[in-house]
């Protein structure tokens, strides 16, 4: 299974793929070249609210066209919900999913993350779970009430209950544009337990966005109003010597992306041609992306 082998190899070479997510076309144009420009492996991860987005026909076409592209793409569901879209994006060719039982009781979590291992691996497709609850974010914010961090004996039980090839991890880190409140702070004495307990099992960081603050204020500078952010700037710089081998960036891009069209907006109000202010989003997502790959998981020139 692709995916299986590129966190393997990212294992055993001290650096993480990185899993970046897409919700539009000129996010994904910007990730591509990235990798393209640094010789990165990728994961592109998309979510169900995504690809509802983009319509399952177009999704089969841009994962065709993936597989034309000389450079190592995985393509991912993130956060799965249920068997209904699990089987819908197998059937659309998705390399890998990741379903997330993280809020049902445990043995409910088991039950259900060990149906689609069964279902998937006969389909060739790998499996990603998750132990431990993450605070999650849509589009309007933040609307659970903190996380529970994964506990280390469970997640070696979970590893041999269900057969998942990666598990996501709880150790502080949060999806959205605020994840912490206090001091921003990753247990990383709870991930060596964890790395102790599934040694040979490929270890997700949900929730890795640094949220430059840059991003944050240009966004408020030319018309947006972001309140309150608080993401991992300098907290992951040491991640890749662990045995995290895949880290989830979302929000990054999203005000990467944001930032460059308000300002060029704001600044060139006689331009509309979408063209010319989604190159501007393009240009700021691929060097985000390019900071990413080089400081945090050191997946450059990892390509082969």
């Amino acid at each position: 299974m692709k995916q299986v082998k590129m966190l393997r190899d990212a294992m055993k070479n001290n650096y993480i793929v990185p899993a970046f997510n897409f919700a539009n076309f000129e996010i994904l144009r910007g990730i591509l070249d990235a990798c393209i420009e640094t010789k990165s492996p990728v994961i592109l991860q998309v979510s169900e609210s995504a690809l509802n987005y983009f319509g399952d026909d177009i999704m089969c076409g841009l994962i065709a066209g993936f597989r034309k592209m000389k450079l190592p793409i995985s393509v991912h569901l993130d956060h799965g919900a249920n068997m209904d879209i699990i089987k819908r994006v197998i059937k659309l060719g998705f390399d890998s999913v990741m379903i997330d039982g993280s809020t049902l009781p445990y043995k409910e979590n088991v039950k259900l993350t060990k149906k689609v291992v069964d279902y998937a691996h006969a389909r060739g497709v790998s499996v990603e779970g998750e132990l431990g609850i993450l605070a999650i974010a849509n589009d309007d914010g933040l609307y659970s009430d903190g996380e529970r961090f994964t506990n280390p004996q469970q997640a070696k039980d979970f590893v041999s209950l269900t057969g998942v090839d990666s598990l996501a991890v709880s150790i502080g880190t949060n999806h959205g544009v605020n994840k912490y409140i206090g001091e921003p702070k990753i247990r990383f004495d709870i991930l060596k337990k964890i790395e102790k307990e599934i040694p040979n099992t490929p270890i997700v960081l949900h929730g890795a966005s640094l949220v430059e603050q840059k991003y944050v204020d240009s966004i408020n500078e030319h018309g947006g109003f972001i309140k309150k952010s608080a993401g991992n700037d300098n907290l992951l710089e040491n991640a890749h010597k662990t045995n995290i081998s895949k880290i989830n960036m979302d929000t990054d891009f999203r005000l990467a992306y944001t930032s460059a069209v308000r300002e060029f907006m704001d600044s060139k109000a006689d331009k509309y041609c979408p063209r010319t202010y989604g190159r501007a989003g393009i240009d700021e997502v691929k060097r985000c992306a390019i900071d990413r790959i080089k400081k945090i998981c050191h997946s450059h020139d990892k390509a082969k």
